[in-house]
């Protein structure tokens, strides 16, 4: 099964998402007002990100590629990574965010899933990448370590068991994320 790199982004946010995304029979996801904001913010961010230097990512040189299409059947992962930035000395991950809070741990995870996939597609490693902020204009490094490569892996073992027996796992403990969830109507326990 070929899973996607937002579900490891949702997975430690609320396993729920990921569960309702499979196995409801929808025709269409539904989309929520933050959905359709940030997919207008990543088109704006692309289009500035294209006339800036990279001095924000901390490098002086390299060559962009933008909405990268990557896919692994090693790992059954799939996903489309915001940018790439080539150099000389390395291949460095960039994923956008339209968030005003901080980088949350499903971010981080997000990002290393991209890089699990960038390495294997570039065939060199991955030690580091970034998440770009756009309302603040900043871009904040994240290194991708053992450990956290390691719960990717876990977590796609998770995913696909939990698909595959068809276990509707319980809702997030972080109530408050469920107020914006395109699926708060499935969970009744929830209100």
């Amino acid at each position: 099964m070929l899973l996607t790199v937002s579900d490891v982004k949702q997975y430690p946010y609320c396993p729920r998402i990921v569960y309702y995304t499979y196995l409801l029979p929808l025709r269409a996801r539904p989309t929520t007002y933050k959905m359709q904001e940030g997919k207008l913010a990543h088109e704006r961010i692309e289009q500035m990100e294209e006339r800036r230097s990279l001095r924000a990512y901390g490098l002086g040189e390299g060559v962009r590629q933008f909405e990268v299409a990557l896919t692994s059947t090693r790992l059954g992962l799939t996903g489309k990574l915001d940018m790439i930035i080539e150099t000389a000395s390395e291949v460095v991950p960039v994923d956008f965010k339209n968030s005003h809070g901080r980088v949350g741990l499903n971010h981080k995870y997000q990002l290393t899933a991209y890089a699990l996939l960038v390495e294997e597609a570039y065939g060199r490693p991955v030690r580091r990448g970034f998440i770009y902020l756009a309302p603040q204009k900043r871009a904040e490094e994240i290194r991708i370590t053992s450990n956290m490569r390691g719960w990717v892996h876990k977590a796609l073992r998770e995913i696909r068991a939990m698909l595959d027996a068809e276990a509707k796992p319980p809702p997030t403990r972080v109530r408050s994320r469920c107020v914006d969830c395109e699926f708060r109507s499935l969970c009744p326990e929830v209100w």
